[in-house]
């Protein structure tokens, strides 16, 4: 979503659900190019940044390093998973990913969830495996845990960087 002062901000899922394409194509239009900007030029700080050898792209750059949780979100976001959405009342309207700080500096947790009774929880495992396959591309390590209630999280760091 676009945040305060018009800055792109990647969508977390603690945000209000994204244009959707039937209601408004137009702004749905203008999110997937906001979405493939951002992407591009994060690709780009990477070719740029990383040139210690190997494929830049492979391996996140420092600027990611250093905001995890909105380059995570990002590549999310780019890959065309879904992110969870909160109505204006904070209610947790669309099932999807989730993505916060995880226990550590530098470490991301990726959950997928959805409205009460909305299936989320049996969607996870194929949820969760997406996203980890999309993360892997981009040098993201994903591991799959199981916390409180039997759902399970992804908890994701970059790899370490060559050199």
């Amino acid at each position: 979503m676009t945040g305060a002062g018009g800055a792109f901000e990647a969508a977390t899922g603690d945000g209000p659900p994204p244009p959707d394409p039937a209601a408004d194509p137009a702004a749905a239009g203008r999110r997937a190019a906001e979405v493939r900007v951002a992407y591009e030029g994060l690709l780009q700080i990477r070719r740029l940044t990383n040139t210690t050898g190997g494929d830049p792209g492979a391996v996140p750059a420092p600027w990611e390093r250093n905001q995890p949780v909105r380059a995570v979100a990002l590549a999310l976001e780019a890959a065309g998973v879904p992110p969870s959405a909160l109505d204006a009342g904070g209610r947790r309207v669309r099932a999807g990913y989730r993505v916060g700080p995880g226990e550590r500096p530098g470490q991301v947790r990726v959950e997928w969830l959805g409205p009460p009774g909305g299936g989320a929880a049996q969607e996870e495992d194929t949820a969760l495996a997406e996203c980890a396959r999309a993360l892997e591309r981009l040098g993201w390590e994903a591991l799959l845990y199981r916390g409180p209630r039997r759902r399970r999280h992804l908890e994701v760091e970059p790899i370490p960087a060559p050199g």
